[in-house]
């Protein structure tokens, strides 16, 4: 998962909570899928954390990461925040130089939705043309850079199509407040009608192709050791205190693993671990501690399994593939193997399009479970929904109310600009926890 790597904090202990606020007006062609015309009628908005693609980039990715209060909040922040991103700078950089030169995911979300809206337009032509827009939370393309292109292509019908399967508020629920608050700063906040593609933990498509990329990274095990491999469910971990505020990532993570195992009809022992804690009170255990553990045990094949991460980036490239493997070989594992990244998988391009096409024909705004604000939740922006598709099926009631504006102030707005207060409907229109 995405939330922010170890290696960017450690050893600062900082509490990861939400949102990105930064503003980009750059035009890069990756910020809308290059194959496809200029007009279009529905745009897709991807919706990642995005990382550095050069070296050069890193200061200015630490910068905006270390400068967001809602997911960082530091004392002095004007202060305190450039100041750390600098000092990280050089020692991040390595990291970067490590696995190529620069992360890979803009590379990959870019192969993956030129394939997503070939997709579309070929099985949903009464929704298109379809075009798919990138936004990053602290690497370019940001979310004010991809409205402003939906503007300019002239897309009206818009879905916020998260590359997180697996909803959290410090994700999702984070990409999701920026990309309104972008809307906001542009002035753009009647220009699309939206509905949420938020969560899809179990979606048949994703899971078999994590399926297929784990048969696929069996292969890479010797036959005599293949059947006694043990498979690590390995996710990005969070702060307990997160988690105790009702964030719904652990059980959608467990959720995705359950169904990734059946699917495999249960052939290999398996354990679900989390990577990248920033401290003590974080989700466990630690993916690199399971690792130790198993070879003091004997064991000598393990495959990790990127469980919450949809392309490879730092998180796969540099801490499992660099730094796990040099532990798990002192710890006398002899065959450590990570499950290939979904990245240019085709079942997962068509899961991808399939997810968007559900969605758009079930005419609904979001999942029934993206309108409940976590209990113990203290962000006012969270779980709304800019100017929402009208003829959608809600899964909640919108009210007029008034919102919350950039700096925390309240200010009246006009019905249905952003829309802030959710009720539901009775009967409560709920179904099982997992969609």
């Amino acid at each position: 998962m995405n939330l922010a790597t170890r290696r960017l904090f450690s050893p600062l202990k900082v509490q990861t909570s939400l949102s990105l606020r930064t503003t980009s007006t750059s035009t890069s062609p990756f910020a809308r899928c290059n194959s496809q015309s200029t007009q279009a009628k529905t745009g897709i908005v991807l919706m990642n954390l995005g990382g550095p693609e050069t070296t050069d980039k890193v200061n200015i990715f630490l910068n905006r990461l270390f400068a967001d209060h809602e997911i960082i909040p530091l004392p002095f922040q004007k202060f305190l925040g450039p100041t750390i991103a600098n000092v990280r700078t050089e020692k991040v950089k390595k990291l970067y130089q490590s696995i190529g030169g620069g992360s890979p995911i803009r590379k990959w979300t870019t192969m993956q939705g030129d394939a997503m809206v070939k997709y579309l337009d070929e099985k949903s032509p009464e929704t298109g043309p379809h075009k798919y827009y990138i936004a990053f939370r602290y690497a370019d393309p940001l979310s004010d850079e991809a409205v402003l292109k939906m503007k300019e292509d002239g897309v009206k019908r818009a879905v916020a199509f998260t590359q997180y399967p697996q909803f959290s508020c410090s994700t999702t629920g984070g990409s999701l407040n920026e990309l309104w608050r972008a809307l906001k700063r542009n002035k753009l906040e009647k220009e699309f009608e939206w509905s949420v593609v938020d969560r899809w933990p179990e979606h048949p498509g994703f899971i078999e192709a994590v399926a297929d990329r784990i048969n696929e990274g069996l292969k890479t095990i010797p036959s005599e050791h293949r059947d006694d491999t043990i498979l690590l469910f390995s996710a990005h971990s969070l702060p307990i205190k997160v988690i105790n505020r009702g964030d719904q990532y652990v059980p959608e993570v467990a959720a995705t693993i359950q169904r990734v195992m059946n699917h495999l009809k249960f052939s290999h022992k398996y354990i679900s671990t989390w990577q990248s804690a920033v401290g003590p009170n974080w989700m466990g255990p630690q993916t690199v501690d399971v690792v130790k553990k198993l070879g003091k045990r004997g064991q000598k094949s393990v495959l990790v399994v990127p469980i919450a991460f949809t392309s490879d980036h730092i998180e796969t490239l540099s801490e499992i593939d660099i730094e796990m493997a040099e532990d798990a070989e002192k710890a006398g594992i002899e065959h450590f193997r990570r499950a290939p990244s979904l990245n240019d998988s085709p079942i997962f391009s068509k899961a991808m399009g399939d997810i968007v096409m559900e969605h758009m024909k079930s005419g609904v705004l979001s999942s029934s479970q993206y309108p409940m604000r976590c209990p113990g939740c203290t962000n006012e922006q969270c779980r709304s929904i800019v100017n929402p598709i009208h003829h959608e099926k809600p899964h909640f009631r919108f009210y007029d109310c008034d919102c919350l504006s950039l700096r925390g102030h309240r200010e009246k707005i006009v019905p249905h600009d952003i829309i802030a207060y959710l009720q539901p409907l009775e009967p409560p229109l709920i179904p099982p926890y997992f969609r």
